[in-house]
């Protein structure tokens, strides 16, 4: 093993997806750039529109696909199909008009992928990682047999079967209920203080988890080649909305300890390694108050915890995907200046076509870039773009970051 910890490199050569060299080189001597190359992305949300600021920067030929015709990756790829990511028919054929495969939301047929890959197209994250992190409770549960750190859970196949276990003192309020599948953008996430939270949700498959008493939201990014080369973003602290459950400020480097934040990074590249993905791991995680890091949930692509890297990185997020998946040289993840992210969701109250309001008023600020991610509807919580803020001095940006989100309102007309 070959490890350059100081600037988050690693190379593991015994890694699964170590392949044989002469198999490595006539993959990246594939011509990518301004050629006929075709990248698929299922899902064509902000995410992959952002994927697409590099794949353009690239000139890489891009396919997408997604259920809406107003998808805000439509305006900026090469090719645009509307369909179901979960229809195994409409994901599979799509899958055979690309050279490579990725996503932007694990939500997708998996039976469709694995059949791509067993007919021998590159599908990044592969399979394998999708069907373990797409179920929460497969998630929960690879952590418990993999000795990765996590808060303790129970499993439930209705959530009907929640109530019997309080009343046998199997589980005890409060508990932080999840749904297994679909949940997204804060939705599917509740804390259960009484048996009453529990109406209106779900009845499906979910887990409860404990309420972790924590000091600290932290997310590490992983980024893992086709070698099984890894480098390691810094780690991030979040912010998060108490009612919506979302991302409000992203803060990099997170302010912690810098053996705080090493345990983090340690345990999020175990949990990579694990996981054998190809591509970036977003590890979000708890810092308790004892200052243990216990894992959260992962994502296995671009993450909102990453969006600062755009302007504070050498090498942003999106970039270093494409290269992961496509078996280029992995870039260099430190940060330039400090940054900060603020999320811009609609406004409580507002429902129809949106409207920035005081967005020139954020332009006047130094370091302060905003990105509009093209939803022509808003309403309350739902993500419609973001502002990056950078400066050298933390405490700085953390302060126009304040600002930021005290002036720029998504509102409807």
């Amino acid at each position: 093993m070959i490890s350059l910890f100081g600037n988050r490199a690693f190379r593991f050569k015994n890694s699964p997806y170590f392949y044989q060299q002469a198999q490595l080189v006539a993959y990246i001597m594939t011509n990518y750039f301004s050629s006929d190359f075709k990248l698929g992305i299922l899902g064509g949300g902000q995410l992959g529109k952002m994927l697409l600021y590099e794949t353009r920067k690239f000139d890489i030929h891009t396919s997408v696909l997604d259920p809406s015709m107003e998808a805000p990756c439509k305006i900026a790829c090469n090719a645009f199909l509307q369909g179901d990511l979960m229809d195994y028919k409409t994901v599979y054929h799509f899958g055979k008009g690309v050279d490579v495969l990725t996503i932007e939301i694990e939500n997708v047929n998996l039976d469709a992928l694995e059949q791509l890959e067993e007919e021998g197209l590159k599908v990044y994250p592969p399979t394998h990682t999708l069907r373990t992190i797409q179920n929460k409770a497969k998630q929960k549960l690879f952590y418990v047999d993999h000795d990765i750190p996590t808060a303790d859970f129970h499993r439930f196949a209705y959530k009907s079967e929640i109530e019997d276990s309080l009343n046998n003192g199997g589980l005890s309020l409060p508990f932080v209920w999840k749904a297994a599948q679909f949940g997204y953008d804060g939705q599917g996430v509740k804390i259960v203080r009484k048996l009453e939270d529990l109406e209106g949700l779900p009845s499906g498959e979910c887990i409860a988890e404990d309420l972790i008493p924590f000091k600290n939201e932290l997310a590490v990014i992983v980024a893992r080649g086709l070698d099984g080369g890894l480098r390691t973003y810094p780690v991030v602290e979040m912010e998060f909305h108490p009612e919506a459950n979302q991302v409000e400020y992203v803060i990099c480097p997170a302010r912690i300890d810098e053996k705080v934040a090493q345990k983090a990074t340690e345990i999020a590249l175990k949990v990579s390694e694990k996981m054998e993905h190809v591509g970036l791991l977003a590890v979000e995680m708890f810092q308790t108050k004892d200052d243990l890091i216990l894992v959260n949930e992962v994502a296995p692509r671009p993450h909102n915890s990453g969006h600062y890297s755009i302007e504070a990185s050498y090498t942003n997020q999106f970039e270093q995907h494409l290269r992961a998946i496509l078996g280029l040289p992995l870039g260099n993840t430190e940060s330039k200046v400090a940054g900060i992210m603020v999320n811009l969701v609609g406004a409580e109250g507002h429902t129809g076509d949106v409207v920035y309001e005081n967005i020139e008023e954020i332009l006047k600020l130094d370091g302060v870039t905003p990105h509009i991610y093209g939803k022509k509807q808003t309403r309350p919580f739902r993500k419609m773009g973001h502002v990056t803020i950078v400066n050298k001095d933390l405490d700085k940006a953390r302060e126009i970051a304040q600002k930021v989100k005290e002036t720029i309102k998504v509102i409807s007309k």
